[in-house]
């Protein structure tokens, strides 16, 4: 059972899904960050200082004035800013995985055109036949 573990693990399939996956965690960080640290600060200053990670509902009813406070309190909250914020960051890996793919597709090879039609639709009865037939053997029409 070992040897077909490692028969299997060994297949190049997998082992390239599991450098996707390792690598696809490393950039997720990365973006993480780019949004958190770098573009949301530079949103809510466009938007009147408004930091986005702080916008919640208290669902007990009471006022906090931050959100780490209400979590302190253990208080049950609807967090949309930071729902924007995952959002935003989604949006930007989406963007990002739609350049790299566009780019690989650009230096990928076009693909083979497909070979010329062989056959010919009859005009009378719409029956495939030869491109080089001169009557249709399904009619009888003169081609």
């Amino acid at each position: 059972m070992f040897w077909e573990f490692r028969k299997f693990i060994m297949r190049g399939n997998v082992l390239d899904l599991a450098i996707g996956v390792i690598i696809g965690a490393a950039f997720g960080k990365i973006v993480t960050s780019l949004v958190n640290d770098i573009l949301m600060p530079v949103i809510g200053l466009a938007a009147g200082r408004m930091d986005f990670s702080n916008l919640f509902v208290s669902l007990n009813g009471q006022s906090y004035p931050t959100l780490a406070a209400a979590k302190a309190a253990g208080a049950p909250t609807l967090n949309y800013g930071l729902f924007i914020n995952t959002v935003i960051e989604f949006l930007i890996i989406a963007f990002v995985i739609f350049l790299i793919v566009k780019q690989v597709n650009r230096l990928l090879p076009p693909p083979p055109p497909p070979p010329p039609a062989a056959v010919k639709d009859c005009p009378q009865c719409f029956t495939k036949i030869p491109l080089q037939a001169k009557r249709c053997p399904a009619c009888t029409s003169t081609l």
